[in-house]
């Protein structure tokens, strides 16, 4: 590294410690004096929307003249909504499409923490087995192409699991979703055919399967696989408490190094630190199938998605405030409210460009 190459690199710590500096104070700062009665409604996200619910409730006591609402419906409508303008925030697990992010350049996609999504099954008396899956077999269960438990690349990946002879019933979402985004992204990755024939986003072209069900939400994905022996689906990180409760199985998932991982804090933060440095200004990037010894490949910016256009200054500054209060250590990504939906929080230099995204909110 030449001196210049240095001197850089100096002044990129410097401002990023400024940045994480001024965040911390913020925790303590004061709303802005217009506060009183600015009403911020969010929608989007069902797998966002438990974290939303824990910050709208804490927040509620650092600006109190402040209306906060939250709805899980999912990553399509809070995209679709944030841009119609008919709600304050949108959430989704998926960033905008290039096409979406032309025609619609005041909408900007802001990353607030750092989430994962589950695979999750119901084999009677082997829910507790973590069985090993990955890319391939996973698109050959949601194509039709692998249809019992005991087929021949399910039981090569399970030495010594004694799979039962049943037909595997993929459960999917029936509504526009970001976790559809991130599931569909890892298949792509992972299988040429898929990617040929199919492809991602939050709704896509999906085979029909003898069998398959469909379900709204996450938390309609852990009722309707907890109902449904055999069954398979993909669930966002933040309703495992729920996978627990009801005693569903989690598997272990085979990312790029050929490693078979459950998502822990410390597998989840080895695929983002792989990939947050490659994340451009705007911070529309996949986190997915991350290459790394110990990453977990089903990873994702959890992204709140408003307009840099408001109807007012004051909506703006506390839009901001609420917003900049989220990506904070000492607020909305502090570990007392992360852990609990099973995220990590945004690394010093996402969270100075979220904070760059957030202010140009006026």
């Amino acid at each position: 590294m030449n001196r210049f190459q240095t001197r850089r690199w100096r002044l990129r710590l410097h401002l990023l410690g400024a940045a994480v500096f001024f965040l911390g104070l913020l925790a303590a700062l004061p709303p802005p004096a217009r506060a009183a009665g600015v009403e911020l409604d969010e929608t989007g996200s069902t797998l966002l929307y438990p974290l939303f619910e824990r910050w709208i409730a804490d927040y509620a006591h650092i600006a109190p003249g402040v209306s906060l609402s939250a709805a899980a419906t999912g990553s399509g409508t809070g995209i679709a909504a944030a841009i119609s303008g008919s709600a304050r925030i949108g959430a989704s697990d998926a960033y905008m499409s290039d096409e979406q992010a032309e025609q619609n350049r005041k909408i900007v996609t802001i990353p607030v923490a750092i989430s994962a999504q589950t695979v999750n099954y119901n084999i009677p008396g082997l829910n507790g087995a973590e069985l090993k899956l990955d890319g391939p077999t996973l698109a050959g269960i949601y194509t039709g192409q692998i249809t019992e438990w005991d087929a021949k690349p399910i039981a090569a990946m399970n030495p010594g699991v004694s799979l039962p002879h049943k037909p595997i019933v993929p459960i999917r979402r029936a509504d526009a979703s970001g976790d559809t985004f991130i599931f569909t992204q890892f298949l792509d990755f992972s299988m040429q055919s898929w990617e040929d024939n199919i492809g991602y986003g939050i709704s896509v072209g999906w085979p029909a399967v003898p069998g398959e069900r469909t379900a709204t939400g996450n938390e309609g994905m852990v009722k309707t696989l907890a109902a449904t022996p055999y069954s398979v689906a993909y669930i966002g990180v933040s309703f495992r408490a729920a996978i627990a409760r009801d005693g569903l199985g989690t598997a272990m998932l085979k990312n790029q190094s050929g490693k078979f991982l459950l998502p822990t804090a410390e597998t989840i933060s080895a695929g983002a630190s792989v990939l947050d440095p490659r994340t451009p200004p705007d911070e529309r990037l996949s986190l997915v199938f991350a290459p790394g010894d110990n990453s977990y490949p089903l990873i994702n910016y959890e992204y709140v998605v408003v307009s840099t256009a408001q109807p007012d200054p004051g909506t703006a500054a506390v839009l901001r405030h609420f917003l900049l209060w989220t990506i904070s250590t000492e607020g909305g990504n502090a570990t007392k409210y992360l852990d609990t939906v099973g995220f990590i929080g945004l690394p010093d230099f996402i969270r100075a460009l979220s904070e760059n995204q957030i202010d140009l909110i006026r």
